[in-house]
């Protein structure tokens, strides 16, 4: 089973960086990759700007209607008002096999904001010990969900908190 994850940087570049990472651990076969998009919100602007990375999804990718689609229930559907918000909630019934949920939407639109940037990623197999090690150089950033069990999820959270406490520049939640 894939897991979607979603990592919270507290710069606007710390999710293109936390990408050329990822990437890394795709080609020396540590994480399987199924999909991954960003949003970078840089200083000043209204919105935040999304990126698909299709040339990093693997067989079996989810399209990027579907990244679309999320991105819009979470930054632009308040925009759009009642009407297209109760449109767009039933084409969120879909996405709750994802674990994307009114809770997700709100948590991921509360936290990221102006000057942040975040990562989703759709994985499987990540030798996580590997992935700890590869996220020191990495700005500070924070999980700020996931599909795991709650008993995966902290565990997931104590490998990043473990290295972020030991004074690694990258790693913390």
């Amino acid at each position: 089973m894939a897991t979607l994850t979603v990592f919270r940087f507290e710069t606007e570049n710390g999710a293109e960086q936390a990408v050329d990472v990822i990437e890394k651990l795709q080609k020396q076969q540590l994480i399987q990759l199924h999909d991954a998009a960003t949003i970078t919100w840089p200083v000043g602007s209204r919105k935040p700007k999304t990126k698909h990375l299709s040339h990093l999804a693997g067989r079996g990718a989810l399209d990027g209607a579907f990244w679309g689609m999320l991105f819009g229930m979470i930054f632009f559907v308040p925009i759009f008002g009642i009407a297209v918000g109760a449109a767009m909630g039933a084409i969120g019934a879909q996405f709750r096999d994802y674990g994307i949920n009114d809770d997700f939407i709100k948590n991921v639109r509360g936290k990221v904001t102006e000057g942040t940037s975040a990562v989703f990623l759709l994985t499987s197999g990540g030798v996580l010990d590997k992935i700890v090690e590869s996220t020191k150089s990495l700005p500070r950033f924070e999980l700020i969900n996931s599909n795991l069990s709650n008993e995966q999820e902290a565990a997931l959270r104590s490998a990043f908190a473990g290295e972020f406490e030991t004074a690694t520049p990258g790693a913390g939640v």
